[in-house]
Protein backbone atom coordinates (compact mmCIF):
# COMPACT_ATOMS: atom_id res chain seq x y z
CA UNK A 1 0.00 0.00 0.00
CA UNK A 2 1.49 3.32 -1.10
CA UNK A 3 0.92 6.14 1.42
CA UNK A 4 2.12 9.72 1.03
CA UNK A 5 1.30 13.35 1.58
CA UNK A 6 1.76 16.30 -0.71
CA UNK A 7 2.47 19.65 0.94
CA UNK A 8 1.71 22.76 -1.10
CA UNK A 9 3.20 26.00 0.19
CA UNK A 10 4.82 29.24 -0.95
CA UNK A 11 7.86 31.26 0.09
CA UNK A 12 5.70 34.37 0.65
CA UNK A 13 3.26 32.55 2.96
CA UNK A 14 3.93 33.14 6.71
CA UNK A 15 1.90 30.07 7.72
CA UNK A 16 3.94 27.97 5.30
CA UNK A 17 7.16 29.09 6.95
CA UNK A 18 5.81 28.04 10.33
CA UNK A 19 4.79 24.68 8.84
CA UNK A 20 8.40 23.91 7.82
CA UNK A 21 9.48 23.39 11.44
CA UNK A 22 6.59 21.06 12.19
CA UNK A 23 7.03 19.21 8.90
CA UNK A 24 10.67 18.55 9.78
CA UNK A 25 9.52 16.97 13.04
CA UNK A 26 6.95 14.88 11.14
CA UNK A 27 9.73 13.64 8.83
CA UNK A 28 11.82 12.64 11.86
CA UNK A 29 8.95 10.98 13.72
CA UNK A 30 7.55 9.14 10.67
CA UNK A 31 10.58 8.36 8.48
CA UNK A 32 8.70 5.89 6.28
CA UNK A 33 6.05 8.42 5.27
CA UNK A 34 6.64 9.78 1.77
CA UNK A 35 6.37 13.57 1.77
CA UNK A 36 6.34 15.49 -1.51
CA UNK A 37 6.52 19.28 -1.40
CA UNK A 38 5.31 21.63 -4.11
CA UNK A 39 5.77 25.39 -4.29
CA UNK A 40 2.57 27.26 -5.18
CA UNK A 41 4.42 29.54 -7.63
CA UNK A 42 7.38 27.52 -8.90
CA UNK A 43 5.42 24.28 -9.36
CA UNK A 44 2.24 25.98 -10.55
CA UNK A 45 1.47 23.41 -13.28
CA UNK A 46 1.58 20.55 -10.78
CA UNK A 47 -0.31 22.57 -8.16
CA UNK A 48 -3.17 23.23 -10.64
CA UNK A 49 -3.89 19.48 -10.72
CA UNK A 50 -4.85 19.62 -7.06
CA UNK A 51 -7.25 22.57 -7.27
CA UNK A 52 -6.07 24.08 -3.98
CA UNK A 53 -7.48 27.58 -4.27
CA UNK A 54 -5.62 30.46 -2.63
CA UNK A 55 -5.43 29.49 1.06
CA UNK A 56 -2.10 27.96 2.02
CA UNK A 57 -0.54 25.73 3.19
CA UNK A 58 -2.39 22.63 2.00
CA UNK A 59 -1.52 19.07 2.98
CA UNK A 60 -3.16 16.33 0.93
CA UNK A 61 -3.00 12.69 2.00
CA UNK A 62 -2.99 9.85 -0.51
CA UNK A 63 -3.29 6.09 -0.29
CA UNK A 64 -2.48 4.19 -3.50
CA UNK A 65 -2.54 7.49 -5.43
CA UNK A 66 -6.13 8.24 -4.34
CA UNK A 67 -6.75 11.43 -2.37
CA UNK A 68 -7.99 10.68 1.13
CA UNK A 69 -8.20 14.02 2.93
CA UNK A 70 -6.96 17.64 2.98
CA UNK A 71 -5.69 19.87 5.74
CA UNK A 72 -5.82 23.57 4.87
CA UNK A 73 -4.30 26.54 6.65
CA UNK A 74 -1.90 26.98 9.54
CA UNK A 75 -1.83 23.95 11.83
CA UNK A 76 0.48 22.89 14.63
CA UNK A 77 2.40 19.62 14.91
CA UNK A 78 -0.32 17.83 16.92
CA UNK A 79 -3.01 18.83 14.42
CA UNK A 80 -0.88 17.57 11.54
CA UNK A 81 -0.26 14.22 13.25
CA UNK A 82 -3.97 13.86 14.03
CA UNK A 83 -4.73 14.55 10.35
CA UNK A 84 -2.19 11.89 9.30
CA UNK A 85 -3.76 9.34 11.65
CA UNK A 86 -7.31 10.18 10.52
CA UNK A 87 -6.16 9.78 6.93
CA UNK A 88 -4.64 6.42 7.86
CA UNK A 89 -1.27 7.30 6.31
CA UNK A 90 0.40 6.80 9.70
CA UNK A 91 -0.70 4.72 12.68
CA UNK A 92 1.36 5.71 15.66
CA UNK A 93 4.68 7.20 16.61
Amino acid sequence: MNKKIIVISAVWCPSCLILKKDLKKVRNDYPTLEIETLDYDFDSEDVKKYNVGDKLPVIISFIDNQEVKRLIGEKNYDEIVEFLKESKVVWKR
